[in-house]
């Protein structure tokens, strides 16, 4: 069985209010991005191991909570404020009553959860370097090193970030990046996450840089995938979505759980963008049926793009 370590340095208790015959139903359950993908990639049977710091009561109640989840987990336990959220759904919609980032992670909690990927990822077939919701809670050089470690320990390492981190991980060295259209905006990588041909240049213009694929995620309209195997339009089964949050974890997942597996990028493509989409139909966040998404995959065509398909900017 294939074994993926995730990196998820705080992971959030959250709360959320729904309404079960005229009632309030309180939902507990820990989210954050390193969960949300390591919880789509047991329930594609792979073997994960979420690394992270878990603070205060918040912490203590996640642990709990993170012990039914099917995968294992080695936390860092200490005190302090705890990132959370409380969402009430009762009107249909997510309304945020409290959204908390928590506090930055302590230099000998950091130290602890260093070496905690370190000893862990001595075992594994491919890391994932996933990031807080909260900008303070470690700085972005922890990526770089990180990022850098792993390939010296030569694990395969996909990172799923965004910003100053997604850079210091990039300095360091990775093997596959995903990453959304509106990142690249933000990041100044391009200037319309609307326009096809910017982000296939932006894309091919960070597989040069020595990536061996990159996956640049556009929600409904599907993914831009450049790679040594080649350059792809994403296009998947138009399937109705109940709840989107999620589906890019789970995209990552997918691509994570192929790859692992010592499966090629096309596949890994495919079964990405099956899991994201079969994930945006449940409420679940990073939830999804195996073979449903399996059967997806099989309908995922990959457009193959040439050279002519982009017009890069920089240099016309």
């Amino acid at each position: 069985m294939a074994r993926v370590v995730i990196f998820a340095p705080a992971p959030m208790l959250t709360v959320t209010v729904e309404e079960l015959r005229g009632e309030a139903d309180v939902h507990l359950h820990v989210g954050g991005q390193g969960v949300w993908q390591a919880r789509m990639l047991a329930s594609l049977g792979v073997d994960v191991v979420l690394v992270c710091t878990l603070t205060g009561e918040a912490g203590r109640v996640s642990r709990h909570l993170l012990d039914e989840e099917g995968f294992r987990v080695e936390a860092i336990q200490h005190e302090g404020i705890s990132p959370a959220y409380i969402h009430d759904r009762r009107g249909g919609e997510r309304v945020a009553v409290v959204e908390a980032e928590g506090e930055r992670i302590p230099r000998h909690a950091l130290d602890s959860l260093y070496s905690a990927m370190l000893r862990e990822a001595a075992d594994a077939d491919l890391v994932i370097l996933s990031g807080p919701d909260g900008e303070r809670t470690l700085d972005a050089d922890v990526y770089r090193r990180l990022a850098s470690d792993m390939r010296q320990l030569g694990k395969p390492v996909l990172v799923d970030l965004a910003g100053d981190r997604m850079a210091a991980a990039l300095e360091g060295g990775v093997d596959v990046l995903k990453v959304s259209h509106e990142e690249l905006v933000e990041d100044g990588r391009v200037d319309d996450g609307d326009d096809e041909s910017q982000l296939l240049a932006a894309a091919r213009r960070l597989a040069a840089d020595g990536i061996a694929l990159v996956a640049v995620t556009r929600a409904e309209a599907g993914s831009i995938v450049v790679g040594e195997q080649g350059a792809w339009r994403v296009v998947a089964p138009e399937l109705e979505p109940v709840d989107p949050r999620g589906a890019g974890d789970s995209y990552t997942a997918g691509l994570a759980a192929v790859l692992a597996a010592g499966g090629d990028h096309a596949q890994a493509v495919r079964t990405g963008a099956a899991a994201g989409a079969v994930n945006a139909t449940r409420r679940g966040l990073g939830t999804g049926d195996a073979e449903a998404i399996r059967a997806i995959a099989e309908q995922v065509e990959l457009q193959e793009l040439g050279a002519d398909d982009d017009d890069d900017p920089e240099e016309c």
